[in-house]
């Protein structure tokens, strides 16, 4: 009964008001959320460039044993090979360790949307949008932009969970139960990464569009947590 109150409240507030919603209030806990779940995304992002063309250990077999003979150490190629495996390996252990940070992450997150106060939980706000009663055009596109917004979040989690489960499966590979889709997987984790980084593009693209157009203030509110 009290969460239905909170909304009915949110819902005559939106009414009452011009719609501004993504000038909305953060709790501490999902700001926090925010930020370092980006920056874990932005630094398995970089570990798995690293990977693909930095420590590429086929690449990187000439490099070895031209360095080792600079030292006066003559090296077989499949010598060089085991050194060039050794850095590739480092890296990719180094990504699935941050992985489980981020399936950890994830399991914060469908926490935070259980414990959070009603108003501030992600079905409250689509429900809350979906009721608003647009009076002007300008309010109507406010509230189309909001939840097509929404949705992109939504859309977020969806692709979050299925790479941070392909990731699992891959990550115990030793267990023989998994290996009937343990291929399946990979190519599931391995495509799904690229709709990850287009969602984070556009939405940088999308917050700084308008931070510097009509909603000022949606970064700054996701630091201190307070509308503008």
């Amino acid at each position: 009964m009290r969460i239905e109150s909170n909304v009915g409240k949110h819902l005559i507030l939106m009414n009452s008001t011009i719609f501004s919603s993504f000038n909305e209030n953060h709790s501490l806990a999902l700001r926090l959320w925010h930020w370092v779940t980006g920056v874990t995304i932005i630094f398995t992002i970089v570990l798995v460039l690293m990977g693909t063309f930095m420590f590429k250990m086929r690449d990187n077999i000439p490099m070895v044993q031209e360095e080792l003979e600079h030292q006066g150490v003559s090296v077989t190629k499949d010598q060089a090979r085991s050194v060039a495996h050794e850095y590739s390996d480092k890296i990719w252990m180094l990504h699935k360790y941050v992985g489980y940070g981020l399936a950890f992450l994830l399991l914060c997150r469908i926490i935070l949307e259980a414990t959070q106060p009603g108003e501030e939980k992600f079905k409250t706000k689509i429900k809350s949008a979906l009721g608003f009663q647009a009076s002007t055009s300008s309010e109507q596109e406010d509230r189309r932009l909001y939840l097509y917004v929404k949705r992109g979040y939504l859309l977020f989690y969806l692709i979050f969970i299925v790479m941070g489960l392909s990731g699992l499966v891959l990550a115990f590979e030793d267990v023989k139960a998994l290996d009937p889709i343990h291929d399946l997987m990979e190519d599931v984790h391995k495509y799904t990464q690229y709709l990850i980084y287009t969602y984070i593009l556009l939405h940088l693209i999308g917050v700084i569009r308008e931070e510097i157009g009509k909603y000022p203030g949606i970064i700054s509110g996701m630091i201190h947590g307070k509308k503008r």
